[in-house]
């Protein structure tokens, strides 16, 4: 797709080609002045092209029109005049046409170049719903920044950089804590035979305080929560912020088919743009 324009609508054109690209449908930004100037070989012959114009009656979209039909390539009007000589020549035309400018004199372009970018998205969402493009293939478009994490990092590509602690079930309260703190996590899981018994909290260690009594003699399966909350490594890591937000919690025990994995805290999600 290849989309021209001039003045304020060539500034929309560019918006619209990068509304296409990042939503899977190939397309370049040529400026009408420049087109009549040599860059007109940028089109090939299978080439679609839009063009925006407000009046569709500039001189520069007057030259490039005859060239552009002469190429055998589809036209299609984006304008906002549709007896213009631009919608005339058309294959299709997209009806941009306003009342007035926001402009107290209705004469910058306001109006006209927001009804053209809000046509342009329209277009793009089309297609995308037409060619079934994925949150998967969004994904693959925008790799980097905070939108392409949430839509392919994992719960394991940010555990796995975090230590794993792990009492047994017998262990003393000392331990616990020398795991807990050692660890910086702010929890240590219980694990026996390999598997999940529960999970222990700085949380839970204040609260084991403030109960009277000895607590010398108490093992970590005396305060462990039996139910603690999990995530499988191969979910989104935005999911594991949801799932955090839900519960008001701060980090979730990471498991592989249940079996304990490792950690994902809050702080490595924030860390990596996920809010």
């Amino acid at each position: 797709m290849v989309v021209t324009g001039i003045g304020k609508s060539a500034i929309i054109a560019n918006k619209i080609v990068a509304t296409l690209n990042s939503t899977g449908t190939p397309a370049i930004f040529l400026h009408a002045a420049d087109a009549i100037h040599g860059d007109i070989g940028t089109i090939q012959k299978n080439d679609n092209i839009i063009c925006l114009s407000k009046s569709g009656n500039t001189p520069e979209i007057k030259v490039l029109v005859p060239l552009l039909k002469k190429g055998g390539n589809k036209l299609i009007a984006m304008t906002g005049n549709t007896a213009s000589y631009l919608a005339k020549q058309a294959d299709f035309v997209l009806n941009c046409t306003v009342e007035k400018e926001a402009c107290p004199h209705d004469l910058a372009p306001t109006s006209s170049t927001t009804a053209q970018l809000a046509m342009g998205d329209a277009l793009a969402v089309c297609l995308l719903e037409c060619r079934d493009f994925s949150k998967e293939d969004f994904a693959r478009f925008h790799p980097g920044g905070a939108l392409g994490k949430k839509l392919y990092l994992k719960v394991e590509d940010i555990s796995s950089q975090n230590q794993k602690p792990q009492v047994k079930p017998g262990d003393s309260i000392r331990a616990v804590i020398m795991e807990i703190s050692s660890k910086r996590l702010g929890a240590t899981a219980v694990v026996e035979n390999g598997k999940l018994a529960g999970v222990i909290t700085d949380g839970d260690l204040r609260r084991m305080l403030e109960k009277p009594g000895d607590t010398s003699k108490l093992k970590a399966s005396s305060i462990m929560n039996k139910n603690p909350k999990t995530i499988e490594e191969g979910e989104l890591a935005v999911n594991a912020m949801k799932f955090m937000e839900q519960y008001s919690i701060t980090q979730l025990i990471v498991t592989n088919k249940g079996k304990y994995s490792g950690f994902i805290h809050l702080h490595d999600l924030i860390k990596e743009g996920i809010l």
